[in-house]
Protein backbone atom coordinates (compact mmCIF):
# COMPACT_ATOMS: atom_id res chain seq x y z
CA UNK A 1 0.00 0.00 0.00
CA UNK A 2 3.01 2.45 0.92
CA UNK A 3 4.52 1.60 -2.66
CA UNK A 4 0.80 3.23 -3.86
CA UNK A 5 1.08 6.11 -1.70
CA UNK A 6 3.37 8.07 -4.94
CA UNK A 7 2.24 11.35 -6.17
CA UNK A 8 3.01 10.86 -9.78
CA UNK A 9 1.34 7.52 -9.83
CA UNK A 10 -1.56 8.13 -8.00
CA UNK A 11 -1.90 11.57 -10.03
CA UNK A 12 -1.81 9.34 -13.18
CA UNK A 13 -4.15 6.74 -12.36
CA UNK A 14 -6.88 9.02 -10.52
CA UNK A 15 -6.57 11.42 -14.14
CA UNK A 16 -6.62 8.44 -16.35
CA UNK A 17 -9.75 7.31 -14.85
CA UNK A 18 -11.54 11.11 -14.64
CA UNK A 19 -10.74 11.64 -17.89
CA UNK A 20 -12.02 8.40 -19.42
CA UNK A 21 -15.35 9.04 -17.24
CA UNK A 22 -15.55 12.43 -18.88
CA UNK A 23 -15.28 11.54 -22.66
CA UNK A 24 -18.36 8.54 -21.60
CA UNK A 25 -20.35 11.16 -19.93
CA UNK A 26 -19.61 14.20 -22.93
CA UNK A 27 -19.76 11.41 -25.66
CA UNK A 28 -23.51 10.79 -23.98
CA UNK A 29 -24.60 14.25 -23.67
CA UNK A 30 -23.40 15.25 -27.64
CA UNK A 31 -25.02 12.47 -28.94
CA UNK A 32 -28.51 12.94 -27.22
CA UNK A 33 -28.40 16.62 -27.64
CA UNK A 34 -27.50 16.42 -31.44
CA UNK A 35 -28.95 13.15 -32.27
CA UNK A 36 -25.20 12.57 -34.14
CA UNK A 37 -22.88 9.52 -33.29
CA UNK A 38 -20.25 10.33 -30.41
CA UNK A 39 -18.49 7.94 -28.78
CA UNK A 40 -15.21 8.18 -25.74
CA UNK A 41 -11.65 6.89 -27.53
CA UNK A 42 -10.65 4.79 -24.24
CA UNK A 43 -6.76 4.86 -25.26
CA UNK A 44 -6.48 8.58 -25.94
CA UNK A 45 -8.82 9.76 -23.23
CA UNK A 46 -6.75 7.72 -21.00
CA UNK A 47 -3.65 8.94 -21.79
CA UNK A 48 -4.57 12.92 -21.93
CA UNK A 49 -6.24 12.49 -18.59
CA UNK A 50 -3.19 10.85 -17.09
CA UNK A 51 -0.75 13.27 -18.73
CA UNK A 52 -3.05 16.66 -17.21
CA UNK A 53 -2.85 14.58 -13.82
CA UNK A 54 0.57 14.55 -13.63
CA UNK A 55 0.88 18.17 -14.91
CA UNK A 56 -1.15 19.12 -12.02
CA UNK A 57 1.01 18.35 -9.67
CA UNK A 58 3.44 21.37 -10.30
CA UNK A 59 0.98 23.42 -12.40
CA UNK A 60 -2.42 24.18 -10.73
CA UNK A 61 -3.69 27.54 -12.83
CA UNK A 62 -7.03 25.29 -14.27
CA UNK A 63 -7.54 28.04 -17.12
CA UNK A 64 -4.28 26.98 -18.49
CA UNK A 65 -4.75 23.72 -18.02
CA UNK A 66 -8.03 23.84 -19.86
CA UNK A 67 -7.40 25.78 -22.45
CA UNK A 68 -4.03 23.37 -23.37
CA UNK A 69 -6.14 20.19 -22.95
CA UNK A 70 -8.93 21.55 -25.09
CA UNK A 71 -6.12 22.88 -27.90
CA UNK A 72 -4.69 19.27 -27.87
CA UNK A 73 -7.96 17.62 -27.37
CA UNK A 74 -9.65 19.54 -30.60
CA UNK A 75 -6.69 19.11 -32.64
CA UNK A 76 -6.27 14.96 -31.75
CA UNK A 77 -10.20 14.75 -33.01
CA UNK A 78 -9.63 16.93 -35.84
CA UNK A 79 -7.14 14.43 -37.23
CA UNK A 80 -9.69 11.30 -36.26
CA UNK A 81 -7.32 10.34 -32.80
CA UNK A 82 -8.84 12.53 -30.23
CA UNK A 83 -10.95 11.60 -26.78
CA UNK A 84 -14.51 11.79 -28.49
CA UNK A 85 -14.69 9.71 -31.94
CA UNK A 86 -17.63 10.71 -34.30
CA UNK A 87 -19.41 9.15 -37.06
CA UNK A 88 -19.91 10.25 -40.39
CA UNK A 89 -21.75 13.54 -41.05
CA UNK A 90 -20.42 14.94 -37.92
CA UNK A 91 -19.98 18.70 -38.58
CA UNK A 92 -16.51 19.85 -37.36
CA UNK A 93 -18.12 22.34 -34.82
CA UNK A 94 -20.04 19.45 -33.26
CA UNK A 95 -16.59 17.71 -32.36
CA UNK A 96 -14.71 20.73 -31.66
CA UNK A 97 -17.58 21.24 -29.00
CA UNK A 98 -17.33 17.62 -27.68
CA UNK A 99 -13.49 17.91 -27.54
CA UNK A 100 -13.84 21.55 -25.55
CA UNK A 101 -16.16 19.69 -23.03
CA UNK A 102 -14.49 17.06 -22.41
CA UNK A 103 -11.27 19.12 -21.56
CA UNK A 104 -13.55 21.55 -19.32
CA UNK A 105 -14.55 18.90 -17.20
CA UNK A 106 -11.42 16.80 -17.23
CA UNK A 107 -8.46 19.73 -16.69
CA UNK A 108 -10.66 21.72 -14.03
CA UNK A 109 -11.96 19.23 -11.40
CA UNK A 110 -8.44 17.06 -11.28
CA UNK A 111 -7.00 20.58 -10.32
CA UNK A 112 -9.46 20.21 -7.50
CA UNK A 113 -9.55 16.37 -6.89
CA UNK A 114 -5.39 16.10 -7.02
CA UNK A 115 -4.69 19.11 -4.85
CA UNK A 116 -3.62 17.66 -1.84
CA UNK A 117 -0.91 15.24 -3.88
CA UNK A 118 2.58 16.47 -4.51
CA UNK A 119 5.59 15.39 -6.55
CA UNK A 120 7.19 12.08 -4.72
CA UNK A 121 5.87 10.10 -1.66
CA UNK A 122 2.59 12.07 -0.13
CA UNK A 123 1.41 10.70 3.58
CA UNK A 124 -1.66 8.68 4.04
CA UNK A 125 -3.92 11.47 4.74
CA UNK A 126 -2.73 13.06 1.62
CA UNK A 127 -3.60 10.36 -0.61
CA UNK A 128 -6.47 9.01 1.03
CA UNK A 129 -7.82 12.96 0.35
CA UNK A 130 -7.27 12.78 -3.33
CA UNK A 131 -8.93 9.07 -3.68
CA UNK A 132 -11.72 10.14 -1.54
CA UNK A 133 -12.64 13.39 -3.69
CA UNK A 134 -11.99 10.98 -6.79
CA UNK A 135 -14.61 8.46 -5.76
CA UNK A 136 -16.75 11.02 -4.36
CA UNK A 137 -16.96 13.14 -8.13
CA UNK A 138 -17.17 9.27 -9.34
CA UNK A 139 -20.35 7.99 -7.40
CA UNK A 140 -22.07 11.54 -8.15
CA UNK A 141 -21.66 11.28 -11.63
CA UNK A 142 -22.39 7.99 -12.02
CA UNK A 143 -25.45 7.92 -10.06
CA UNK A 144 -26.39 11.16 -11.24
CA UNK A 145 -26.42 9.67 -15.16
CA UNK A 146 -27.89 6.44 -13.74
CA UNK A 147 -30.89 7.90 -13.19
CA UNK A 148 -30.95 11.17 -15.50
CA UNK A 149 -30.49 9.19 -18.73
CA UNK A 150 -33.30 6.51 -18.66
CA UNK A 151 -35.93 9.49 -17.28
CA UNK A 152 -34.34 11.21 -20.51
CA UNK A 153 -34.51 8.58 -23.11
CA UNK A 154 -38.50 8.41 -21.80
CA UNK A 155 -39.44 11.60 -21.75
CA UNK A 156 -37.82 12.17 -25.79
CA UNK A 157 -39.01 9.28 -26.81
CA UNK A 158 -42.59 10.45 -25.62
CA UNK A 159 -42.43 13.47 -27.53
CA UNK A 160 -41.98 11.22 -30.73
CA UNK A 161 -44.25 10.21 -33.66
CA UNK A 162 -44.17 6.91 -35.53
CA UNK A 163 -42.55 7.88 -38.09
CA UNK A 164 -39.98 9.58 -36.28
CA UNK A 165 -38.81 6.65 -34.49
CA UNK A 166 -38.67 4.48 -37.15
CA UNK A 167 -36.65 6.79 -38.95
CA UNK A 168 -33.56 6.86 -36.12
CA UNK A 169 -34.68 5.05 -33.01
CA UNK A 170 -31.66 6.38 -31.19
CA UNK A 171 -32.44 10.34 -32.17
CA UNK A 172 -33.57 11.72 -28.50
CA UNK A 173 -33.72 15.65 -30.13
CA UNK A 174 -36.72 17.56 -30.24
CA UNK A 175 -38.29 19.19 -32.59
CA UNK A 176 -39.38 22.27 -31.12
CA UNK A 177 -41.26 22.89 -34.49
CA UNK A 178 -44.01 20.96 -34.16
CA UNK A 179 -45.45 23.03 -30.60
CA UNK A 180 -48.30 21.37 -28.90
CA UNK A 181 -47.90 18.52 -31.46
CA UNK A 182 -44.92 17.18 -29.66
CA UNK A 183 -47.74 16.46 -26.56
CA UNK A 184 -49.58 14.43 -28.78
CA UNK A 185 -48.93 10.63 -27.44
CA UNK A 186 -50.33 12.56 -23.56
CA UNK A 187 -53.51 13.59 -25.07
CA UNK A 188 -54.00 10.64 -26.82
CA UNK A 189 -53.61 8.61 -23.58
CA UNK A 190 -56.09 10.88 -21.71
CA UNK A 191 -58.61 10.51 -24.39
CA UNK A 192 -58.36 7.46 -26.13
CA UNK A 193 -56.92 5.09 -23.86
CA UNK A 194 -58.65 6.22 -20.52
CA UNK A 195 -55.86 7.40 -18.09
CA UNK A 196 -57.73 9.89 -15.95
CA UNK A 197 -59.09 6.82 -14.76
CA UNK A 198 -56.52 4.78 -13.64
CA UNK A 199 -54.84 8.28 -12.06
CA UNK A 200 -57.82 8.81 -9.84
CA UNK A 201 -57.89 5.06 -9.30
CA UNK A 202 -53.82 5.01 -8.17
CA UNK A 203 -54.43 8.06 -6.07
CA UNK A 204 -57.55 7.41 -3.79
CA UNK A 205 -56.55 3.76 -3.89
CA UNK A 206 -52.92 5.26 -2.28
CA UNK A 207 -54.68 7.37 0.11
CA UNK A 208 -56.92 4.89 1.36
CA UNK A 209 -53.81 2.88 1.82
CA UNK A 210 -52.10 5.24 3.80
CA UNK A 211 -54.89 6.23 5.98
CA UNK A 212 -55.37 2.15 6.48
CA UNK A 213 -51.90 1.15 7.13
CA UNK A 214 -51.84 4.50 9.98
CA UNK A 215 -54.76 2.79 11.70
CA UNK A 216 -53.31 -0.39 12.57
CA UNK A 217 -49.56 0.75 12.56
CA UNK A 218 -49.73 3.57 14.86
CA UNK A 219 -51.60 1.80 17.70
CA UNK A 220 -49.28 -1.16 16.97
CA UNK A 221 -46.05 0.58 16.91
CA UNK A 222 -46.65 2.12 20.41
CA UNK A 223 -47.77 -0.84 21.92
CA UNK A 224 -44.12 -2.58 21.13
CA UNK A 225 -42.78 0.71 22.11
CA UNK A 226 -43.98 1.73 25.25
CA UNK A 227 -46.31 -1.65 26.78
CA UNK A 228 -45.44 -4.58 28.44
CA UNK A 229 -47.06 -8.03 27.59
CA UNK A 230 -46.02 -11.20 26.94
CA UNK A 231 -44.20 -12.34 23.86
CA UNK A 232 -43.47 -7.91 22.87
CA UNK A 233 -39.70 -8.83 22.58
CA UNK A 234 -40.75 -11.61 20.03
CA UNK A 235 -43.31 -9.51 18.62
CA UNK A 236 -41.06 -6.48 17.98
CA UNK A 237 -38.17 -8.66 16.08
CA UNK A 238 -40.50 -10.71 13.93
CA UNK A 239 -42.39 -7.59 12.23
CA UNK A 240 -40.72 -7.58 9.10
CA UNK A 241 -41.06 -11.42 8.42
CA UNK A 242 -43.06 -11.40 6.09
CA UNK A 243 -40.79 -9.42 3.81
CA UNK A 244 -38.57 -12.78 3.85
CA UNK A 245 -41.32 -14.23 1.71
CA UNK A 246 -41.22 -12.69 -1.48
CA UNK A 247 -44.70 -11.67 -2.96
CA UNK A 248 -44.13 -13.88 -6.26
CA UNK A 249 -44.89 -16.98 -3.62
CA UNK A 250 -47.71 -15.61 -2.35
CA UNK A 251 -49.42 -14.63 -5.59
CA UNK A 252 -51.34 -18.00 -6.40
CA UNK A 253 -52.88 -17.92 -3.18
CA UNK A 254 -53.80 -14.81 -2.61
CA UNK A 255 -55.28 -14.95 -6.47
CA UNK A 256 -57.25 -18.23 -5.31
CA UNK A 257 -58.50 -16.80 -2.01
CA UNK A 258 -59.48 -13.49 -3.47
CA UNK A 259 -61.48 -15.65 -6.69
CA UNK A 260 -62.89 -17.72 -4.42
CA UNK A 261 -64.18 -14.41 -2.00
CA UNK A 262 -65.02 -12.92 -5.64
CA UNK A 263 -62.90 -9.49 -4.03
CA UNK A 264 -60.25 -10.49 -7.37
CA UNK A 265 -61.44 -7.26 -9.50
CA UNK A 266 -62.68 -5.15 -7.15
CA UNK A 267 -61.51 -2.33 -5.98
CA UNK A 268 -61.69 -3.34 -2.61
CA UNK A 269 -59.43 -5.88 -2.69
CA UNK A 270 -56.93 -3.88 -3.85
CA UNK A 271 -57.62 -1.82 -1.16
CA UNK A 272 -57.78 -4.63 1.37
CA UNK A 273 -54.75 -6.85 0.10
CA UNK A 274 -52.08 -3.60 -0.12
CA UNK A 275 -51.84 -2.48 3.45
CA UNK A 276 -50.47 -5.72 4.17
CA UNK A 277 -47.21 -5.49 2.62
CA UNK A 278 -47.50 -2.17 4.25
CA UNK A 279 -48.32 -2.14 7.41
CA UNK A 280 -45.08 -4.22 8.55
CA UNK A 281 -42.85 -1.53 7.62
CA UNK A 282 -45.15 1.47 8.81
CA UNK A 283 -45.10 -0.76 12.44
CA UNK A 284 -41.25 -0.96 12.23
CA UNK A 285 -40.57 2.58 11.09
CA UNK A 286 -42.92 3.69 14.03
CA UNK A 287 -42.37 1.95 16.72
CA UNK A 288 -38.40 2.82 16.43
CA UNK A 289 -39.57 6.92 16.60
CA UNK A 290 -42.13 6.24 19.40
CA UNK A 291 -38.90 4.91 21.07
CA UNK A 292 -37.20 7.74 21.04
CA UNK A 293 -39.73 10.16 22.19
CA UNK A 294 -39.07 10.64 25.83
CA UNK A 295 -41.66 8.62 28.24
CA UNK A 296 -41.58 11.11 31.02
CA UNK A 297 -43.85 13.45 28.55
CA UNK A 298 -46.44 11.05 28.78
CA UNK A 299 -46.45 9.93 32.11
CA UNK A 300 -46.96 13.61 33.12
CA UNK A 301 -49.85 13.55 30.93
CA UNK A 302 -51.31 10.34 32.44
CA UNK A 303 -50.95 11.67 36.39
CA UNK A 304 -52.77 14.92 34.98
CA UNK A 305 -55.81 12.38 34.77
CA UNK A 306 -55.07 11.47 30.78
CA UNK A 307 -56.20 7.96 30.14
CA UNK A 308 -53.86 6.26 27.37
CA UNK A 309 -55.69 6.58 24.25
CA UNK A 310 -55.71 10.42 25.14
CA UNK A 311 -52.34 10.59 26.10
CA UNK A 312 -51.32 9.08 22.42
CA UNK A 313 -53.63 11.38 20.97
CA UNK A 314 -52.54 14.82 22.38
CA UNK A 315 -49.04 13.87 22.94
CA UNK A 316 -47.68 10.93 21.11
CA UNK A 317 -49.11 12.10 17.54
CA UNK A 318 -48.12 15.44 18.19
CA UNK A 319 -44.31 14.88 18.69
CA UNK A 320 -44.57 11.85 15.55
CA UNK A 321 -45.70 14.19 12.97
CA UNK A 322 -42.42 13.83 11.63
CA UNK A 323 -42.97 10.32 11.25
CA UNK A 324 -45.96 9.74 10.63
CA UNK A 325 -45.07 12.44 7.50
CA UNK A 326 -42.31 9.76 6.45
CA UNK A 327 -44.30 6.72 7.20
CA UNK A 328 -47.48 8.10 4.84
CA UNK A 329 -44.82 9.53 1.72
CA UNK A 330 -43.46 6.23 1.95
CA UNK A 331 -46.38 4.03 2.35
CA UNK A 332 -48.12 6.32 -0.91
CA UNK A 333 -45.01 6.15 -2.77
CA UNK A 334 -45.38 2.08 -2.57
CA UNK A 335 -49.12 1.88 -3.44
CA UNK A 336 -48.28 4.23 -6.02
CA UNK A 337 -45.97 2.26 -7.68
CA UNK A 338 -47.49 -1.53 -6.75
CA UNK A 339 -47.71 -3.39 -9.84
CA UNK A 340 -47.92 -7.08 -9.18
CA UNK A 341 -51.06 -7.54 -6.76
CA UNK A 342 -53.14 -5.40 -9.63
CA UNK A 343 -51.67 -6.81 -12.42
CA UNK A 344 -52.77 -10.41 -11.20
CA UNK A 345 -55.97 -9.31 -9.53
CA UNK A 346 -57.76 -6.73 -12.39
CA UNK A 347 -58.87 -7.53 -15.26
CA UNK A 348 -61.66 -4.82 -16.28
CA UNK A 349 -59.98 -1.49 -17.68
CA UNK A 350 -62.34 0.46 -16.05
CA UNK A 351 -60.24 -0.49 -12.67
CA UNK A 352 -57.14 -0.20 -13.74
CA UNK A 353 -54.73 1.28 -11.24
CA UNK A 354 -52.09 3.30 -13.00
CA UNK A 355 -49.28 0.43 -13.43
CA UNK A 356 -51.61 -1.75 -14.57
CA UNK A 357 -52.81 1.08 -17.37
CA UNK A 358 -48.98 1.21 -18.30
CA UNK A 359 -48.49 -2.34 -18.70
CA UNK A 360 -51.64 -2.64 -20.64
CA UNK A 361 -49.66 -0.61 -23.54
CA UNK A 362 -46.57 -2.93 -23.49
CA UNK A 363 -48.14 -4.34 -26.98
CA UNK A 364 -46.84 -4.47 -30.24
CA UNK A 365 -50.41 -2.99 -31.12
CA UNK A 366 -49.76 0.28 -29.38
CA UNK A 367 -46.82 2.58 -30.41
CA UNK A 368 -44.00 2.97 -28.21
CA UNK A 369 -44.08 6.23 -27.53
CA UNK A 370 -47.71 5.57 -25.54
CA UNK A 371 -45.54 2.97 -23.49
CA UNK A 372 -43.27 5.89 -22.84
CA UNK A 373 -45.88 8.64 -22.12
CA UNK A 374 -47.80 6.76 -19.73
CA UNK A 375 -44.36 5.75 -17.67
CA UNK A 376 -43.82 9.38 -17.84
CA UNK A 377 -47.12 10.25 -16.08
CA UNK A 378 -46.92 7.59 -14.15
CA UNK A 379 -43.50 8.68 -12.20
CA UNK A 380 -44.25 12.39 -12.70
CA UNK A 381 -46.24 12.95 -9.79
CA UNK A 382 -44.52 10.55 -7.53
CA UNK A 383 -41.06 12.45 -7.89
CA UNK A 384 -42.66 15.70 -7.84
CA UNK A 385 -44.78 14.83 -4.28
CA UNK A 386 -41.74 13.59 -2.83
CA UNK A 387 -39.26 16.53 -3.85
CA UNK A 388 -41.85 18.49 -2.72
CA UNK A 389 -42.17 16.86 0.81
CA UNK A 390 -38.85 16.36 1.18
CA UNK A 391 -37.56 19.41 2.37
CA UNK A 392 -40.75 19.59 4.77
CA UNK A 393 -40.40 16.22 6.19
CA UNK A 394 -36.58 17.44 7.12
CA UNK A 395 -37.64 20.55 9.01
CA UNK A 396 -39.91 18.65 10.50
CA UNK A 397 -37.94 16.37 12.28
CA UNK A 398 -35.51 18.78 13.07
CA UNK A 399 -38.21 20.74 14.82
CA UNK A 400 -39.46 17.09 16.28
CA UNK A 401 -36.07 16.53 17.73
CA UNK A 402 -35.53 20.17 19.32
CA UNK A 403 -39.36 19.85 20.76
CA UNK A 404 -38.35 16.13 22.42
Amino acid sequence: MRALRNGPLTAAVIGGLWAFTIAIIVAVVMSFSTGEAFRPFFWVSLGLGAVTGLITLYYRDARVLVAALAVISVGLGAAGAGAILVGEGVSLTALALANAGFALFAAWPLVVILRSLVPGPVDKHQWEEAVIRFLTGFGYIFFTTAVLVPFYVMIMTSLKNQQDLLQNPLDFTIDFSKGWGLLRSYFELFGDFGFGSYLWTSFYVSVLTVFITLAFSIPGAYAVARLRFKGRAAFGRSILLIYMVPMIVLALPIYIVFSMTGLRNTIIGIVMIYPVTTIPVALYMLQGYFRGLPAEVEEAGLMDGLNRLQVIWKITLPLALPALASVSLYVFMIAWNEFLLAFMLLDDPAKFTLTRGVASLNSSEVPRQHLMAGAVIATIPIMALFLGLERFMTKGLTAGSVKG
